[in-house]
C-alpha cells in the first residue's frame, strides 16, 4: 500500500504536453502565479557529502536533543517518494526582520507572524503540483515536503542552484536574501535539473558577531544548544541559567543572523507572501498576557501560526524570562502571582529567576514564600535568585 502521503495528479483537460525546458519555463511561471519567490530543480539523487555532515554534527552533540534529526535517512528523497526522479526546491518570501535590542514586548520571529508557513506552503505546492501535471500532460506522483519532512532541504536548494549555504547556515538565494521559508515537490517526473551557484559570503563575518549566544561556532556550524530559535521553541525544559539574559525579550525564535546578512540589505521594502504576516505585530506579544495565558487565550493565539509548535507552558515559560530581562520592576507583580500559583512548575521556576532578576521587596517576598514549593526544581530556582537579588539591575540585554 503507498505512503498516504503521497499524492497523484492528472493533467487537466489533456494538458500541454511539454517537455525539457519548455516545461521548466511553464513550472516558473506557474510558480509565480501561485506566489512562489523563487524555483528550482535538482536530480533526486542521494546527498552523500550532506549526510556524512549531519552524522558529524549530530555526533558533536550540535543538534542538542532534536531527536527527529536522527535515525531517519533524511539524505535520500527516494525514501520519501520510491521511484523519485526530481525534486523541485521553491521559496517563500516572509517579511523582513529587523535587529532586536531590547523592547517591552516579546519578539516573534518575522517568519512565524502570519498564517503558519507549512500550512501555505503545503497548499501552494499541492497547486503546484497540479500545474505541472497539466503543463507536461502526464500523470505524476508526488510528495509533498516542508521542513517537518525528513529530508534535507537547504542542500538540496544548494544543489538544485536555488541559492548557497551561508555561515549562518542560512540558504541565501541571490537577490533575495535569507529571508525564505523552503518547500519541495518530490516527484516521479524528469526535469532539468539547475547548477550549483557559485556566490559565497566572502570573508564576512556579520552572522558569527551578531548572535546573542555564540551559538554559531564557526562559519557553517550551529551549536543547537546556545541558538534561541531552538531553546525558545524546541527546547521543552529549563533554559540554562547562564543562557537566559542573553534570550532578551525573545519568545519565539530569533532573527539576528538574517537581519545583520548584507545579501538581506535593500533600498527598499523587498516583497513577500502576504500570508505571512499580518496576525502577529511586528512589534511582538505582550509579555504579561502570554505569561497568564489560559487554554483558551493560548488556542486564540497559536491558532494556524506557526506558534502552535510550542505549548502554552513553554510560551509562558518564554514570557517569564523576557519579563526579567526587560528590567521593568512593574512586571514584579505578574511574575509573583506566576511563582505562587502558575501550574507549570517549569514557569514558576522562570518566574523565580525572573524575580531576581528585578529584586525589589515585592521580588523579595515572593521568593521567600516560593522556598517551600513542593517542586524541587522550584525552590532551588528560588534558593538562588534569592542570592542574586544584591547584584545589578535593569542591565542592558542584546
Amino acid at each position: 500500500m503507498e505512503d498516504p502521503a503521497i499524492s497523484r495528479h492528472a493533467p487537466a483537460d489533456g494538458g500541454l504536453g511539454l517537455e525539457g525546458d519548455a516545461l521548466l519555463g511553464r513550472l516558473r511561471a506557474e510558480a509565480e502565479r501561485i506566489g512562489f519567490t523563487a524555483l528550482a530543480v535538482s536530480g533526486a539523487l542521494r546527498l552523500s557529502d550532506a549526510a556524512e555532515r549531519l552524522e558529524s554534527w549530530s555526533a558533536h552533540g550540535y543538534d542538542a536533543a532534536l531527536d527527529y534529526m536522527r535515525g531517519t535517512d533524511r539524505a535520500d528523497p527516494s525514501a520519501l517518494l520510491p521511484g523519485a526522479r526530481s525534486v523541485i526546491v521553491v521559496a517563500l518570501a516572509h517579511p523582513t526582520p529587523v535587529l532586536i535590542r531590547r523592547s517591552a514586548r516579546g519578539s516573534v520571529a518575522a517568519y512565524a507572524r502570519g498564517t503558519d508557513y507549512h500550512l501555505v506552503m503545503k497548499d501552494k505546492l499541492r497547486s503546484l503540483a497540479d500545474a505541472l501535471a497539466s503543463a507536461a500532460g502526464v500523470d505524476i506522483r508526488a510528495r509533498v515536503a516542508v521542513d517537518t519532512a525528513p529530508l534535507l532541504e537547504r542542500e538540496l536548494a544548494a544543489r538544485a542552484g536555488l541559492g548557497f549555504v551561508g555561515k549562518s547556515t542560512m540558504l541565501i538565494v541571490p537577490g533575495v536574501g535569507t529571508n525564505v521559508m523552503l518547500g519541495e515537490l518530490v516527484t516521479d517526473l524528469a526535469l532539468p535539473a539547475g547548477e550549483p551557484v557559485s556566490a559565497g559570503c566572502g570573508a564576512c563575518t556579520a552572522c558569527l558577531d551578531a548572535c546573542p549566544t555564540g551559538a554559531i561556532v564557526a562559519p557553517y556550524l550551529v551549536d543547537a544548544r546556545r541558538c534561541i530559535s531552538y531553546l525558545t521553541i524546541e527546547h521543552h525544559g529549563s533554559i540554562p541559567v547562564e543562557l537566559r539574559p542573553l534570550i532578551g525579550t525573545r519568545v519565539f525564535g530569533c532573527d539576528d543572523c538574517q537581519a545583520v546578512c548584507p545579501f538581506d540589505a535593500s533600498a527598499s521594502p523587498r516583497p513577500f507572501a502576504p500570508e505571512l504576516a499580518g496576525r502577529i505585530a511586528p512589534e511582538g506579544l505582550e509579555l504579561e498576557a502570554l505569561l497568564s495565558a489560559g487554554n483558551a487565550r493560548y488556542r486564540k493565539l497559536v491558532r494556524r501560526t506557526a506558534l502552535r509548535r510550542v505549548s502554552r507552558d513553554v510560551l509562558a515559560r518564554n514570557a517569564a524570562v523576557a519579563l526579567g530581562n526587560a528590567g521593568d520592576r512593574a512586571a514584579t507583580p505578574a511574575l509573583s502571582r506566576a511563582l505562587a500559583g502558575h501550574p507549570s512548575a517549569l514557569v514558576r521556576g522562570h518566574a523565580a529567576w525572573a524575580l531576581g532578576q528585578l529584586g525589589g521587596p515585592v521580588a523579595k517576598a515572593a521568593l521567600e514564600a516560593a522556598l517551600v514549593d513542593p517542586d524541587a526544581e522550584v525552590r532551588r530556582e528560588a534558593a538562588l535568585a534569592l542570592g542574586s537579588l544584591d547584584g545589578p539591575r535593569a542591565r542592558e540585554y542584546p
